[in-house]
């Protein structure tokens, strides 16, 4: 694991504006002018983002908000029409997934991508880094890599029963339930001994006890010297877990602070519930939504004479 550097959220963010793309004090992501087009649709337009080391970033928006895609251009999984951003100093543009991993920034899917014909302790080897054995020279001499085989089992095997699997170490990941599979992917991707983990939307899918759970071993990380950036579509859990929060609307970062004044920001409500839905309606808006019913109307009872 990394050094233990504990850092106070409070301290982290004193004085730091409430603005988009506001620079923090101790930034280990900054990610500045990506751009992310499918034909005529910008999915990411990132003017600027800095993400403060230490701590746990939320990152949330609406659904179409494109903040799957910001993760995927972040790590590798998809490439950006423009833009750069750095890791730790390092920038990571251009750099494929695996090579973005063993920098130190690992990150969950959305839908779990636990290898099902493997076993739970199988899985969580595989996400060891700079295995001797796997190069084929090495691999034919067992005392050049046994070592370090046990290292990486003892390893896991810690990770399994802070997790709550190591009873299930030799079942096969196909058998876990989904909220299990959370957790095999978390632990395993403490496997690389990151810096940076990145959770896209982790309680997606989870019984409400091993919710409970998983909000536990996120709270946590930061106390392993780690940095959490999720994805999140619950607000309870936002306001329980993140110290800071980010939202993003049509791919773009409209507003940024701590959860609470985010929470009441106008222009967080109006990206979730539209402009303007709590302003009465003019006689010429009421006039234009009785049109378009009727029009609608027409159309379906010209489909169902067809």
């Amino acid at each position: 694991m990394p050094a233990e550097t504990t850092i106070d959220p409070a301290t982290a963010f004193a004085g730091i504006p409430r603005s988009p793309g506001s620079a923090k004090s101790d930034p280990i992501l900054v990610a500045e002018h990506i751009n992310r087009h499918f034909g005529g649709l910008t999915a990411v337009d990132v003017e600027h983002l800095q993400v403060q080391r230490g701590v746990i970033t939320a990152l949330i928006g609406p659904n179409g908000a494109g903040k799957t895609t910001f993760f995927n251009v972040l790590t590798g999984f998809d490439r950006p029409d423009s833009g750069e951003w750095r890791f730790d100093g390092q920038s990571l543009k251009g750099m494929p997934a695996y090579r973005v991993a063993r920098s130190g920034m690992v990150r969950t899917f959305q839908l779990t991508k636990a290898l099902a014909k493997l076993t739970v302790l199988e899985n969580m080897r595989l996400g060891a880094t700079q295995q001797r054995g796997e190069r084929l020279v090495n691999a034919m001499f067992r005392p050049r890599w046994r070592q370090q085989e046990k290292e990486i089992t003892e390893r896991a095997y810690g990770l399994l029963e802070r997790f709550q699997l190591a009873g299930m170490a030799n079942e096969f990941a196909g058998s876990l339930s989904g909220g299990q599979r959370k957790l095999l992917e978390m632990a395993r991707a403490l496997m690389v001994q990151p810096k940076l983990v990145m959770l896209d939307e982790p309680m997606a899918g989870v019984n409400p006890a091993l919710k409970q759970s998983l909000l536990g071993h996120v709270r946590s990380l930061p106390d392993d010297g780690m940095t959490v950036l999720f994805v999140e579509h619950d607000m309870d859990v936002v306001r329980d877990i993140s110290d800071w929060v980010v939202v993003m609307a049509e791919g773009r970062i409209i507003s940024e602070g701590p959860p609470t004044s985010v929470m009441g920001d106008q222009r967080v409500i109006d990206a979730y519930l539209g402009a303007h839905h709590d302003a009465p309606l003019t006689v010429e808006e009421e006039e234009q939504v009785l049109r378009e019913a009727e029009q609608i109307e027409a159309v379906r009872a010209e489909e169902t004479r067809e």
